[in-house]
């Protein structure tokens, strides 16, 4: 007879890093925005900077010294500290590199990572002796998933819900009233075409009133009474992202942050608001829409501003909605210093507000609105000529204009999206 003998399992530090707390310390260093190439919102193979694997696993080593789950061994050999022991140094240093490549290999494992190589073996990442096996580690490139960049957004989200004190949200009101599964309001009589929520007591009674209290109730076609309850109406927001060089410039990352904030309102929307649609406009020195699934590898690219191709873009993308509601959410942190003209060649004029530009950047404004399309501005910046400009923008649009800076941007954007969730429309 064979038998089989278990033993208990002890789960080895890998094992024991919590992966989603490891995902929200690295979240800086995974969405860094730096400079790209064409096209702006590539993926790794794009650009250089940052993306290697052995970037991540020093970030990720970066981040346990933080969070310290390091053993006192690991730290001391970390510090150049000799215990005296050479193998055992040595040792110390495998059991390391070993720790890192399990957890890369862990993040790839559960979706969140993906890489465009095979990783190295357990072992090569600290291994200093073989220069080929640390350039072998550089080549290798590492993407955020679809399901990683999800998880950054949800943390970001809960971060700014819980600073505005919010716990849960609700979807678009309207004046108008419609049968639902929630009562909201009186009821009234039933018409063809709606759904059939009886208002069971209120039906009883009408046909009681008429025919008075007898059984079996005879029930005619005009006693059947409906609950209402408020319509809720849907949206379509198309996010207009500024990806000139100027949101990264100046010592101060503005772009970083609006990405995040990016990610946060693209998962509201597709897990509290399912009716609604979310699309994603760059614009530079032109302007191109770029799948949501694409926002964690968005970097800064060309130089100039071309604000009215991208609202141009955005407004042909939210005429095609069939929303009760649309608008456009811009971010940006400077003037409108591109055009796109007629012959397709870029004018650009990056001193002061250039008339023919802004006359451009305006009719784009006027047309939004007469397309019923709301432009709610998020402007980065301060400068006296671009709070006159946005103004005017506002003006023009009876949209809104917030002046944030990174670290209130996020709090300013969800503030006004719910609030425009839970406003009535006529």
């Amino acid at each position: 007879m064979r038998f089989t003998t278990y033993s208990k399992y002890v789960a080895g530090m890998a094992d024991q890093v919590n992966l989603q707390a490891l995902l929200d310390q690295l979240g800086d260093f995974l969405l860094q925005s730096g400079f790209a190439g064409n096209p702006w919102w590539g993926g790794p193979e794009d650009s250089d900077a940052g993306h290697s694997l052995d970037d991540l696993r020093q970030a990720i080593l970066q981040a346990l010294m933080e969070s310290g789950q390091l053993t006192p061994d690991m730290l001391k050999a970390l510090r150049g500290e000799s215990t005296g022991d050479d193998a055992k140094d040595a040792q110390t240093l495998k059991d390391l590199a070993d720790l890192l490549d399990k957890i890369v290999q862990r993040l790839v494992d559960e979706g969140y990572l993906k890489l465009d190589g095979p990783p190295s073996q357990p072992g090569s990442a600290n291994q200093t002796a073989s220069g080929q096996e640390r350039d072998a580690a550089r080549t290798v490139q590492f993407d955020l998933t679809e399901k990683g960049a999800d998880f950054l957004g949800y943390k970001t989200l809960k971060e700014l819900l819980g600073a505005l004190g919010k716990s849960a949200v609700g979807a678009h009101e309207t004046t108008s009233l419609a049968t639902s599964n929630e009562a909201e309001a009186a009821s009234r009589q039933y018409e063809f075409g709606d759904v059939l929520n009886l208002d069971v007591p209120a039906t009883l009674s009408s046909a009681i009133a008429r025919h008075g209290l007898q059984v079996p109730i005879e029930l005619d076609y005009k006693d059947l009474m409906v609950v209402q309850s408020e319509y809720r109406s849907s949206a379509a927001t198309v996010l207009m992202l500024d990806c000139s060089h100027s949101m990264i410039l100046y010592g101060e990352d503005r772009f970083t942050p609006a990405k995040k904030v990016a990610l946060a309102l693209a998962h509201l929307i597709r897990t509290q608001y399912p009716g609604d649609s979310i699309r994603v406009v760059l614009f530079h020195d032109t302007a191109e829409e770029i799948p949501v699934a694409a926002l964690a590898n968005v970097k800064v690219g060309p130089y100039h501003t071309n604000t009215a191709e991208g609202l141009a873009l955005a407004r042909r993308i939210l005429v095609g909605q069939r929303k009760d509601m649309k608008q456009i959410v811009m971010i940006t942190d400077g003037k409108p210093s591109a055009l796109t003209l007629p012959n397709g060649k870029i004018y650009v004029n990056s001193a002061g507000l250039d008339p023919t530009i802004i006359k451009a950047t305006f009719a784009e404004v006027a047309a939004c609105r007469r397309s019923n399309i709301m432009i709610n501005t998020f402007m980065l910046a301060r400068d006296r000529q671009l709070v006159e400009f946005v103004k005017q923008v506002s003006r023009i649009c009876r949209g809104k204009a917030y002046f944030a800076n990174p670290m209130t941007l996020g709090q300013f954007l969800l503030m006004d999206f719910l609030k425009g969730k839970t406003r009535r429309v006529a």
